[in-house]
Parts: C-alpha cells; sequence; structure tokens
C-alpha cells in the first residue's frame, strides 16, 4: 500500500496576542512607559503579563491524505484554514504535534508569496523550479507552456513587482502547476483571478490529480468548486477539525449552521436585510432538504421545503407570503407565493408557521439568497427582510465538473441530447 502523502498528527499552532495598552497622552506617561518597559518583557518572558493572551489558531488537528487525492479544506473565516496551509507549507512550524509530507511541495497561498519581486517573470520561473530541486533542463521543458498559461508573455522580463495582482497570480498557479510538484497546496488566492482563469486554474488542477500520483488541497469559499473538483472535504471550525467525508455531507456540515432557524442562527428581528419600517413578523427561516431535514446544500432536482415561523399582531385574511430566490449577483431566479399556489392561504393568525414546498430547478453550482415578504390584498409590505438565509447549489454530475458558468449561459441549466443528422454526419 502506499504512503499517505501527508499525515498530520495533533498538529496545533499558539500564537501569543498583545492587548493594546493606552495612548500616551502626556510626555511624563511617555518616559514612564519607556522605564517600565523592560519589566513588562520580564513578565512577557515569564508568562505572566496580564496584557497578553493565549490564542490557539489551530489545535489537536490531525488527518492523512492518500496520493492523487484532491482534497477541500472549508470553514469560516478564522477557522485556521492559511495557519493548517502554511505549516504544511513550512512557513511557519507547528506548536504541537507534526506535519509529514512526502515530495515536492507546490504552494500558492497569497499574492507575492514564493516570487523574488525585483526579478523578472522569466528569472522567478527558474528560480521557482530550481527551489523544487528542478534541473535547468526540466524547466526549459515546461517553460513555453507555463507562459502561455499564464499570459504574460509580453511582460516576462519586467520584474514582478510592477505586475498587476492578477499577472502575479495567474504566473504563480502556472508555474506552481507544470513544475510538477507531488503536492500542490492552493489557498483562496485563485479568486484574484477573472472567470476565464478560475476555470482553467479548476481544469489544470483536475487534470494534475488524475494521474492518481499528485496530490491537491484546496482552500476555498466557493462551494461549488470544491463540489466539483474533490474527492473528500474537511471542515475547520475555531481551529478544530469538525468534518471529514464526502465533499457533499462536509458541505452540508458546514452551511447548516449559517442557516436561520429558532433557536440559532440569525435573529429576522434584528436582520440588516429587514427593510426601514417594517414590522417584525418573521421570526425564524428554515430550509428543509429530500430527507426532510435541515439543509445548506441542496442538488438541483431535490425536493425543498421553506418553513417561515411567523408572530402576527393580529389575523390576517388572505395573506401573501412570498421568496424569492436570487444568484450571486442579485438576479431574481423565482419566486413563490401563496396568492399564486392552487390553494391560497386563507388565514394566518398569531405564532404560527408555514411551508413552501417545490422541486429545486436545474439550476447552475453557486450560492443562492432568499428574500422573504409579507403584505395583503388591500396593504403595503408589512414585513421585508432581504437576504433572509441563503443556500448552495452543488454539482449534480450532469455538467462536467470543471465547465465555467457564464451570465450569458442563462440562469437555469437544462438538459439536453445532441446528434449529428443529416449531411454533416458523414463528414
Amino acid at each position: 500500500m502506499a504512503s499517505n502523502s501527508i499525515k498530520v498528527e495533533g498538529v496545533g499552532k499558539l500564537y501569543q496576542l498583545a492587548h493594546q495598552s493606552t495612548l500616551h497622552t502626556s510626555f511624563r506617561e511617555a518616559l514612564t512607559s519607556a522605564a517600565l518597559a523592560p519589566l513588562r518583557r520580564f513578565r512577557q518572558l515569564r508568562g505572566t503579563d496580564a496584557s497578553m493572551e493565549d490564542f490557539w489558531a489551530l489545535r489537536d488537528v490531525s488527518f492523512t491524505v492518500e496520493p492523487g487525492e484532491v482534497v477541500g479544506i472549508v470553514g469560516g473565516n478564522g477557522a485556521g484554514k492559511s495557519t493548517l496551509l502554511k505549516i504544511l507549507s513550512r512557513i511557519t512550524e507547528p506548536t504541537e504535534g507534526r506535519a509529514v509530507l512526502r515530495g515536492r511541495i507546490a504552494s500558492l497561498l497569497e499574492v507575492g508569496t514564493g516570487f523574488h519581486p525585483e526579478l523578472s517573470g522569466r528569472e522567478n520561473i527558474f528560480l521557482n523550479g530550481a527551489i523544487l530541486g528542478m534541473k535547468r533542463r526540466e524547466i526549459v521543458a515546461k517553460f513555453d507552456a507555463i507562459v502561455a498559461f499564464a499570459e504574460v508573455e509580453k511582460f516576462l522580463d519586467t520584474p514582478v513587482k510592477r505586475y498587476s495582482s492578477g499577472m502575479y497570480v495567474r504566473l504563480a498557479f502556472a508555474v506552481a502547476a507544470h513544475l510538477e510538484p507531488e503536492i500542490l497546496i492552493v489557498d483562496e488566492v485563485l479568486a484574484v483571478g477573472d472567470a476565464e482563469f478560475q476555470k482553467r486554474c479548476l481544469g489544470k488542477m483536475k487534470e494534475i490529480s488524475e494521474g492518481g500520483a499528485r496530490t491537491v488541497l484546496f482552500v476555498s469559499h466557493n462551494m461549488a468548486a470544491v463540489s466539483a473538483l474533490c474527492s473528500r472535504a474537511l471542515l475547520l471550525s475555531h481551529g478544530s477539525l469538525k468534518a471529514d467525508g464526502s465533499p457533499a455531507s462536509v458541505i452540508q456540515d458546514y452551511l447548516i449552521p449559517a442557516a436561520v432557524e429558532v433557536g440559532g442562527g440569525a435573529d429576522l428581528l434584528v436582520a440588516e436585510g429587514r427593510a426601514r419600517g417594517m414590522t417584525p413578523v418573521f421570526k425564524a427561516l428554515r430550509i428543509l432538504g429530500p430527507s426532510g431535514a435541515q439543509a445548506g446544500a441542496l442538488l438541483p432536482g431535490d425536493q425543498v421545503s421553506i418553513e417561515l415561523s411567523l408572530a402576527l399582531p393580529r389575523p390576517l385574511r388572505a395573506p401573501r407570503v412570498g421568496v424569492g430566490v436570487n444568484n450571486a449577483r442579485g438576479d431574481r431566479i423565482f419566486a413563490l407565493a401563496t396568492y399564486l399556489s392552487p390553494q391560497p392561504v386563507a388565514r394566518l393568525a398569531g405564532d404560527t408557521s408555514i411551508q413552501a414546498s417545490f422541486r429545486l430547478p436545474p439550476l447552475y453550482p453557486g450560492r443562492y439568497s432568499l428574500d422573504i415578504s409579507l403584505s395583503t390584498e388591500e396593504g403595503p409590505f408589512l414585513d421585508e427582510v432581504a437576504s433572509a438565509a441563503a443556500f448552495e447549489v452543488l454539482q449534480d454530475g450532469y455538467l462536467g465538473s470543471t465547465q465555467p458558468y457564464f451570465p450569458e449561459m442563462g440562469m437555469v441549466l437544462v438538459p439536453s441530447t445532441w446528434k449529428v443528422c443529416g449531411a454533416a454526419e458523414a463528414a
């Protein structure tokens, strides 16, 4: 059996946070502070300084990755994703535990990492190849492919400090992907590139891993990309590993806490999206998947229910409850409304809940938000909340895993079959 490509055992990373002291308001206070500086430093070394606080960015993280696996790492801001990648890339050392990596590592963590700003693009390509342990003839053999992928031919002999962030990332990714590392580590930095570049990056990472010999670690907030590209996912939360499994299950675990529900999540009473002057009637919202359980990630064709909890100050006859579904750009994709139902709701009163059920259309992968509203036939809106909740549409296998979405393609994915007919068939 092949050895692990990556083995992480009980890794933790401790940082000491210094709390900002009061600003000096006089020359006397500044002199006093300077005189006491040695004493403060002594207390810091002994660990008795109250102005210092221990912060564990990672704690007791363990997992293994086999050669050829493409592993997505997801989690909210501050979860420890970037710290973990820096440890794996040997940029920083863990405070406890160990990380063992077998093979050449190429990392793309942030704009500027791994390049010398005073050297030209051409010189940095050879420098990075040398750092990876490649011989000059190996780098020369890959040189044209790197330049073509990065699309920086005109600027090859320009110092990279004059590159735009997009040019920098294109060249850095091209170098990392084409110089044949056994392990490729990529952070959210790809978000700097345009849609076409991101498409090519995802395709290249898929190509890298298909041979079964090279490993990819991919950190992203784009759940559709993680679902399409990765065979496995890890969920980090507050420095700890919370889930390890299939992308669909891990993404579900990640998204559910962000959903709005009774007793947790966002309170619609103070939701930023509530329109001014509205009576806070909507109390909570839940998105339920095919199993009837709360869901944050869905597949096209899933049976979905939107459950709204309300607290009505007075009974309403012929209430108009609406749910609008928007894509990431804010475009309205479709809407649900009680008055458009074959069986309109006749009356609502008191503390109650209402549920709309439907089959999810064949939406393109990505993040979608829900707007909710309540009105009557006679009057204006009683309550209206924009972006009250969100869900992610994952790749369902119909669309090729690296195929991109372009706005001009529309808003829904309609499955189709094609065949050549007539005289063209013979050609």
